[in-house]
C-alpha cells in the first residue's frame, strides 16, 4: 500500500515504515503528525484518486529528528568586472517515518469561514443575472415582489432594490 500525500507544501509517494526527509516541521522530535491531504491511494492494485484530495484518508508519521541537508555552494561571477560572490546554503530538514496509511475513518474539520463565503456568491450571482435584464423586465419583477415606487426607479436602483 502506498499513497501520494502533501507534506510541507511538497508531494511525496510514501509507503508504511518508510523514512522520508521533508522541509522542517514545527512539531517536536518523537511526536506524531498526521497529514490529511492525500491525493492518491493504492491498495493491492486498487487505486483511489481524489479530486483534489481523498476525503477521510490520512497518513500518520513519527518525527525522528531535525537536521540540516548537504551544503549547496552558490557561486556568482561576472567576467572582467571583478565581481565574485560565493555563498552556501543548508536546507533545514525533518526526518519522519511513516507509521500508517488510513484509507477512511479520518474526519477533516470543516472551516467555519467557508459557510460565510458561500452566501456572498449567491447575492453576486443574483445581481449579475439582474444586470443582464432589461428595465421593463426588472420593473415586472419588482411588481411581483411588491416593491412600491418601482416605476420611477432607474436600472441600477431597481437592481439594488431587488437584491435586498
Amino acid at each position: 500500500m502506498y499513497a501520494i500525500v502533501e507534506i510541507a507544501g511538497q508531494q511525496f509517494k510514501v509507503a508504511q515504515d518508510q523514512k522520508v526527509y521533508v522541509h522542517r516541521l514545527k512539531a517536536e522530535e518523537g511526536s506524531k503528525v498526521t497529514f490529511d491531504n492525500v491525493f492518491l491511494l493504492s491498495d493491492n492494485g486498487t487505486i483511489s484518486i481524489g479530486a483534489p484530495a481523498i476525503k477521510g484518508a490520512e497518513v500518520t508519521a513519527k518525527i525522528l529528528g531535525h537536521l540540516k541537508g548537504n551544503k549547496v555552494i552558490v557561486f556568482k561571477k561576472k567576467r572582467r568586472k571583478g565581481y565574485i560572490k560565493k555563498n552556501g546554503h543548508r536546507q533545514a530538514l525533518t526526518e519522519i517515518q511513516i507509521e500508517s496509511i488510513t484509507a477512511s475513518g479520518a474526519k477533516k474539520a470543516a472551516p467555519k469561514k467557508a459557510e460565510k463565503k458561500a452566501e456572498a456568491p449567491k447575492v453576486a450571482a443574483i445581481s449579475s443575472d439582474l444586470s443582464g435584464m432589461t428595465v421593463a423586465e426588472l420593473k415586472a419583477l419588482a411588481k411581483e415582489q411588491g416593491i412600491s415606487g418601482y416605476t420611477s426607479l432607474k436600472k441600477a436602483e431597481l437592481i439594488e432594490a431587488l437584491t435586498k
